[in-house]
């Protein structure tokens, strides 16, 4: 086994170690690389380097695998609980029963806002983004638990995790009423996480949402696929500012601010855009494709491709089940499910998309099962991000907690001009 990789620049050999990961991952350790060489990578975009050492998630992007903490994606799919995810990407283990009731009754107890903070949704304009005022209201909420800003040891963190994970929940659905300018419903302590969110959203003070066991259960397995997908763009995010010791509020709310880009949260939109333009236009599956494949045009094939997966992504599969299950149930007719499932079959069969290794990603399905629950399209990333939190939670914690650990600043290649002298306003 090889352990060091030489690095030759001009007539002097650098030795640098090589370390390994429980999975075969290999990198080349370049800790020192300035140091001792004078010379950084240029790496833009981050594909090829690694930014820290993490126990939470493995992909292999090759073979379309996912696993938490080592349990395939996949064994979560026939009881899907995302608190129960939640608590295993966190702390390491699945909960035991009493672990479980305990979580679960911090989820509870700590559902409501102060009621302070209501006044603040009432200062954002009704067409504010979600996003935005989500992102707002989770900075917000640091106001109001000032103990959470220094968290010494995991019973504190607990805590603190549990009231993020619970009250995001209550600040996004309150959020989407506040838009549609009707009243904020308060979580009901009877019922669990998903129809608790559900109820918020949709009750009535004179009418209560009942949630079908088959909508909880799509929209658990929605959540817990999004709940943490390794250092995408938005996890990142929350390592990075958490390495300045930024505290837990502060650092998920900037992967919010993330999560919000069109090319990370918000590509399951861009999917039921495109999908509803081929519908009102009368345009059939294979003409879109057709135009997605000539490079003259614009048009672009949403859901397809991975900047990781070159196979089929897992969740696609099993969120692909979980749509053809749950819109018969609710009688949802959807055209955009059928258009989908033909743009699927085209493109697995195609040789453009087969070479390509295009294969549909999770966003593909995932704005489907959301429309068919009755969630509006500008709540889709919202929901992403309460699916996300977990893992952003989890990523800060294991960060914290790591020896040694610096604040990130990376390096740069400057491009600009030489040294300039300053020429004063009256010779400009």
């Amino acid at each position: 086994m090889i352990n060091e990789a030489t690095l030759v620049i001009g007539e002097q050999s650098f030795q640098f170690p090589i370390c390994e990961g429980t999975e075969g991952e290999r990198a080349i350790d370049i800790q020192d690389l300035r140091a001792r060489t004078g010379y950084i990578t240029l790496d833009p975009g981050y594909g090829n380097t690694g930014s820290c050492q993490s126990a939470i998630t493995f992909i292999d992007g090759e073979k379309g695998i996912l696993r938490y903490r080592g349990i395939p994606i996949e064994q979560f799919e026939q009881n899907p609980n995302f608190v129960e995810v939640a608590w295993l990407l966190i702390f390491g283990h699945l909960p035991s029963e009493q672990e479980y009731r305990a979580f679960s009754a911090d989820l509870t107890a700590s559902a409501n806002l102060d009621e302070s903070m209501k006044h603040h949704f009432e200062g954002f304009p009704r067409s504010a983004p979600p996003m935005a005022i989500l992102s707002a209201m989770i900075n917000a909420l640091s106001c109001f638990h000032p103990e959470c800003f220094e968290l010494e040891d995991e019973e504190h963190f607990r805590v603190a995790a549990a009231g993020l994970i619970s009250k995001v929940r209550t600040i996004a659905a309150y959020a989407y009423r506040h838009s549609i300018g009707q009243p904020y419903i308060y979580p009901d302590p009877a019922l669990r996480y998903v129809p608790n969110f559900l109820h918020m959203l949709f009750s009535q003070p004179y009418a209560e949402h009942f949630c079908e066991p088959v909508v909880r259960d799509a929209i658990n397995l929605v959540l817990l696929l999004h709940a943490d997908h390794e250092q995408n763009c938005s996890t990142s995010t929350v390592r990075m500012v958490g390495s300045s010791q930024a505290n837990l509020f502060a650092a998920c709310a900037a992967g919010v601010c993330a999560l919000w880009g069109p090319l990370h949260g918000g590509a399951n939109v861009a999917v039921l855009e495109m999908l509803d333009r081929i519908h009102r236009g009368h345009i059939s599956p294979e003409e879109y494709v057709r135009m997605a494949k000539d490079k003259d045009s614009k048009v672009r094939l949403m859901g397809f491709g991975h900047r990781v997966y070159k196979n089929f992504d897992p969740r696609a599969r099993m969120l692909a089940t979980v749509a053809e299950r749950l819109l018969p149930t609710l009688g949802f007719n959807d055209p955009l499910l059928d258009i989908a499932r033909r743009l699927e079959e085209i493109a697995l069969e195609d040789p453009y998309f087969v070479e390509r290794k295009l294969y549909p990603n999770v966003d593909f399905y995932s704005g489907i099962i959301m429309r068919a629950v009755g969630i509006p399209t500008n709540m889709f990333t919202v929901l992403f991000s309460i699916g996300r939190l977990p893992g952003w939670i989890a990523h800060w914690w294991e960060q914290s907690c790591t020896t040694g650990s610096k604040i990130a600043r990376p390096r740069q290649i400057y491009t600009g001009a030489g040294i300039t002298d300053h020429v004063p306003r009256d010779g400009r």
